[in-house]
């Protein structure tokens, strides 16, 4: 396999060359404070998928923010977007994309689009927001109707948004679905863009994970290169990978269906490791259920949000609350256990009455700041009419100038 024309050294928008490794993590946050965006518990629609990016205007940042209500398991509404001018603080009332809404096929079936994340695409100064296309029939998620695919759109902090396009990509293994749904990815300087795909066969119920290199001029969105595959033959195999990257070395954090979260490295961004199960730094699995996981990357170490059984959360469904933060061991490729944090606590009972604990799987991670990051998410309460509060977390970090993209 010939690999892309970049290498580690390759710099990323805002990444310095500042030693990460091993730095206490519980040094390195300072506090960590939540806030509600949208009280949807109480009032309102329930804003779910939020996921933010920050665009400079005019020497100041702003966040941008997609989301989409929730009503149903996987049923989503059209994707919407909100601006805040102050940190963080305010929020415009969300605003449809156009081009992100349902539409009809043959059959009585409705196509839209989830699990949308944007990027600041500091190149062509443009926002990119990638989802994937999601099928319904009578307001009910369903088995892929076609393939199902990525989708972007373009647009500006003002709003202004693009068509919606399909990512093509022509792997013989793709009959059944590719998606980089909720991923986290890498901008080079150059203006190409490091994607980690999930992807199968409709003869396979498990998929397998890689990255691509693709080109991207503003507008349009083309695979140039694809890496190796990882899998896993166990339920739906290997989900949602989302990767970083940190002192010369790419990382990847792995959904899967077995029990544990995964980990690769790379040295070029798409010739992957064999995947390692999550351990703490005593060597002890850590037990997680099919939920995905997020980095945030600081100059003075790698950290991992995610969620995991503890002992308050043993009968919440997948443990999807509390959601944490640790560090990771880059050396050893691990978790530092002293370094774990919550960062939104469990919220009610989840041994004796888990069915109205609000979980929280489905969450995004930004560096907002220099010396601030955000976790952004929408609470899932099913048993609850789906009804639930958009939160925003705030890790402040005691060296607050080594905060590497978002």
């Amino acid at each position: 396999m010939k690999l892309a024309a970049f290498s580690a050294s390759a710099s990323v928008v805002g990444l310095d060359t500042l030693d990460a490794r091993n730095t206490p993590g519980s040094r390195l946050i300072d506090s960590i404070k939540s806030s509600i965006i949208w009280p949807g518990r109480t009032k309102g629609k329930t804003w779910f998928h939020p996921r933010v990016c920050m665009v400079p205007v005019e020497e100041k940042p702003v966040a941008i923010m997609t989301c989409q209500t929730i009503t149903g398991s996987d049923v989503f509404s059209q994707v919407h977007w909100s601006r805040s001018d102050s940190n963080g603080e305010f929020w415009t009332a969300p605003q449809p994309i156009a081009s992100l809404g349902r539409r009809w096929l043959p059959n009585n079936i409705e196509e839209g689009t989830c699990d949308v994340v944007p990027d600041h695409h500091q190149k062509s100064d443009s926002v990119l927001a990638i989802g994937h296309s999601v099928y319904y029939k009578n307001d009910v998620l369903i088995q892929p109707y076609e393939n199902r695919y990525p989708v972007y759109v373009t647009g500006d902090a003002g709003g202004n948004w693009s068509d919606r396009k399909k990512l093509e990509w022509d792997h013989p293994e793709t009959s059944g679905i590719y998606t980089c749904g909720c991923a986290q990815r890498i901008t080079f300087e150059n203006g190409d863009i490091l994607l980690p795909l999930s992807y199968g066969s409709k003869e396979r119920k498990d998929r397998k994970v890689c990255t691509v290199l693709c080109s991207f001029d503003g507008q349009d969105l083309n695979i140039i290169q694809s890496g190796n595959s990882l899998e896993l033959s166990v339920g739906r195999g290997l989900l949602e990978p989302t990767i970083t990257l940190i002192d010369k070395r790419f990382f990847m954090t792995i959904r899967a269906e077995d029990g544990h979260g995964y980990l690769s490295v790379s040295s070029d961004g798409l010739l992957w490791e064999e995947k390692r199960p999550w351990c703490w730094d005593d060597g002890e699995p850590i037990t997680m259920s099919t939920t995905q996981q997020r980095w945030i990357t600081h100059s003075h170490g790698l950290f991992l949000v995610y969620t995991r059984k503890s002992e308050n959360n043993i009968n919440v469904m997948r443990w999807r609350s509390p959601l944490y933060i640790a560090q990771v061991d880059t050396d050893r490729l691990c978790l530092v256990r002293e370094s774990e944090k919550v960062v939104f606590p469990l919220i009610g009972d989840g041994i004796n009455d888990p069915d109205h604990v609000a979980r929280m799987g489905n969450f995004h991670t930004v560096n907002a700041s220099q010396k601030e990051s955000w976790v952004t998410v929408g609470e899932t309460l099913p048993n609850d009419n789906w009804k639930g509060n958009t939160l925003l977390g705030r890790i402040s970090w005691n060296r607050g100038n080594g905060l590497l993209g978002g």
